[in-house]
């Protein structure tokens, strides 16, 4: 899933290549991705784009008052292209859940982007509206975590008031914005935390090193992403990790094997050595250390 670095790159290049270029069709392809009737997405049809902006994990696309949102989920991604094809989409046929054409006035340029979603379960989400907060995911939304106002002390009120573990409060997108599976793994092995710690546990020592290990994987991963177009994005993010997605290979930091936790639809990766002084967490829900 795209997490915060990627989602802001994304949106740093959409708005360099779509800013002032006017949007001269939209096609729907996943009826079930498009989560709101009022305003109708044909309203876009006609509008110029003002600029794209991240909130959380959401890309918004303003055009002329109207916003065109969407969340990539765990599988979706963009597509851009200066060679669109204006062909019809065939209903259940295609990874492609939308497709926008746009157009540029200043050379007519035509340029298009494709929101496309591998897999069978979809979750990619679509909404056209009037505000950003229109839709309850951005509504809902904790702080950005690489705010001016997001400083030490704000990550420790959360972290002293969650009776949650830490790598689930990491993730909560109502608590803090952007951060996801991904993100929460290399965080919390920078700041050698054991993601089944209780936040509230924690004491002055190890929210200092949270916050310090929470600016320095976001700051680095934003900058690795930094200029990248959306087809080098994925590849970016991967390359970087030390630990997420690294089952069985060593520590950077101190060699021992990189493990693994799995759950029902996702999976944690950690390093015994550096966040649980050695102690092999239980592969089971239950979260606890296996004697």
């Amino acid at each position: 899933m795209p997490e915060l670095p990627e989602v802001h790159a994304l949106c740093t290049y959409l708005d360099t290549q779509l800013r002032g270029a006017e949007v001269s069709r939209v096609l729907i392809n996943s009826i079930s991705a498009l989560k709101t009737a009022d305003p109708p997405y044909t309203a876009l049809e006609g509008r110029e784009v003002s600029g794209v902006r991240r909130h959380g994990k959401f890309v918004c696309m303003e055009a002329d008052g109207l916003y065109f949102v969407f969340h990539l989920a765990k599988a979706g991604w963009v597509r851009y292209t200066e060679h669109p094809s204006a062909a019809a989409l065939r209903m259940g046929k295609s990874n492609i859940a939308a497709r926008l054409l746009l157009e540029r006035a200043a050379d007519e340029t035509h340029i298009g982007m494709d929101l496309t979603e591998a897999g069978t379960k979809k979750s990619l989400a679509i909404y056209v509206v009037r505000d950003p907060h229109d839709v309850p995911g951005i509504a809902s939304l904790g702080p950005e975590p690489l705010s001016p106002d997001f400083d030490r002390q704000a990550l420790a009120e959360i972290v002293k008031s969650s009776p949650h573990q830490i790598k689930g409060l990491l993730r909560s997108q109502g608590v803090i914005a952007g951060i996801g599976n991904a993100y929460s793994d290399e965080i919390l092995h920078a700041a050698k935390i054991s993601p089944f710690a209780i936040a509230k546990s924690l004491d002055e020592e190890t929210i200092s090193r949270l916050y310090a290990a929470m600016q320095e994987v976001l700051v680095s991963a934003v900058t690795a992403a930094a200029g990248k177009p959306s087809s080098e994005l994925k590849d970016t993010k991967r390359s970087n990790f030390r630990v997420h997605a690294r089952t069985g290979q060593p520590c950077p930091v101190c060699g021992d094997t990189i493990r693994e936790v799995s759950f029902a639809d996702t999976s944690l990766q950690y390093c015994a050595t550096c966040q649980t002084n050695g102690k092999i967490l239980a592969d089971r829900r239950t979260s606890r250390f296996l004697k």
